[in-house]
């Protein structure tokens, strides 16, 4: 080969790699998560190739409207509030949470609270937002990437609006949409900042943790997985499903992990507002949180076509709990 030919040969596949380099960038490119900001409302979005996956309203965000349409009694509960999932958006788009219910306007579609939160000698109301409120302090870091989207999030628990009584991080992580669905992983810190805060469910034994009210949906499922304490690994989860919008049948999973405390959570579910969840602490107790010792909880949300089988649901799960074990809050770059 002379040397043309062989500086023709070279050319030939610099310019190849060029194009394959190129290919790649733009399938990378068109594959890109990204977490937006909105400069008016200061909530943030996750988008998956500019198609949304889910909003998290880290601002205050008011009753405005609402306050016409809900009735005298349940008034005290359209409150201003912060820190929550909604928009949850299906895999065609569809809206699967329900913001301002006219029926339990608290209801403000996934959000980490609970119905009795006790400060010196006082009991508040994190889920029905009385006395105390989570509360933004402007510690928000935003990742983009091309496989997942990252917002990590700092909350103060303020009583009756206004003193801090407990410091909570919060980790919303969406993962790029697959043929089988996309997963979304919720991993939460709360550390009581002076002194001990107990929480508890609603009565010590109904609702309270990780609560989900979904928006209304046709042909409704709910499915509760437990293993029973023998089994190793012993899994937790549970999925919805249904027709939200169209015809075409939504599920929605949550997994719970075993580095959980007090785990495996109970399930709960209220059917008739399209509502379940994984409850903590325990039946019939109070968790404590303490200065200087955080609560971790971790969740996954798997949203995928249809009704999962058990064997799905079961691999989903393993293949979560595998990963997550390596996780941990000192990725989070926020200051204290």
């Amino acid at each position: 080969m002379t040397s043309t030919e062989k500086r023709r040969t070279e050319a030939v596949r610099m310019a190849g790699l060029l194009l394959a380099a190129l290919a790649a960038s733009a399938t990378v490119s068109a594959a890109t998560m990204e977490v937006r900001n909105d400069p008016t409302t200061g909530q943030y979005l996750i988008c998956d190739r500019d198609k949304p996956v889910l909003r998290y309203n880290y601002q205050t965000v008011e009753p405005g409207e609402v306050l016409a349409k809900v009735h005298a009694d349940n008034l005290k509960y359209a409150r201003p509030r912060s820190d929550y999932i909604h928009p949850l958006y299906g895999l065609d788009g569809e809206e699967l949470t329900l913001d301002w219910a006219v029926d339990h306007p608290h209801h403000r579609g996934i959000y980490w609270a609970w119905p009795e939160v006790d400060y010196q000698g006082q009991r508040g109301d994190l889920h029905a937002l009385q006395r105390v409120f989570a509360r933004p302090t402007g510690q928000c870091v935003t990742q983009d990437g091309s496989d997942h989207a990252q917002i990590s999030a700092e909350n103060l628990w303020r009583w009756e609006d206004q003193e801090p009584i407990v410091r909570e991080l919060a980790v919303i992580r969406a993962w790029r949409s697959t043929p089988t669905g996309r997963f979304i992983d919720l991993e939460f810190q709360f550390t009581a900042i002076k002194e001990e805060v107990p929480i508890a469910r609603r009565d010590t034994s109904h609702y309270g943790g990780l609560n989900i009210r979904l928006a209304s949906v046709k042909n409704q499922e709910i499915r509760f997985h437990t293993d029973p304490p023998e089994a190793s690994p012993r899994r937790a989860w549970a999925e919805l499903s249904g027709i939200f919008s169209g015809e075409t049948a939504t599920g929605l999973a949550v997994f719970q992990t075993p580095s959980n405390p007090e785990y495996p959570g109970e399930w709960i579910q209220y059917p008739e507002i399209n509502w379940f969840q994984p409850t903590f602490p325990s039946a019939g107790t109070r968790y404590v949180l303490k200065p200087g010792r955080p609560l971790t909880l971790k969740f996954r949300l798997w949203i995928h076509p249809g009704k999962a089988d058990e064997i799905q649901l079961a691999d989903a799960w393993t293949a979560w709990v595998k990963s997550s074990e390596s996780a941990s809050f000192e990725t989070i770059n926020l200051k204290k």
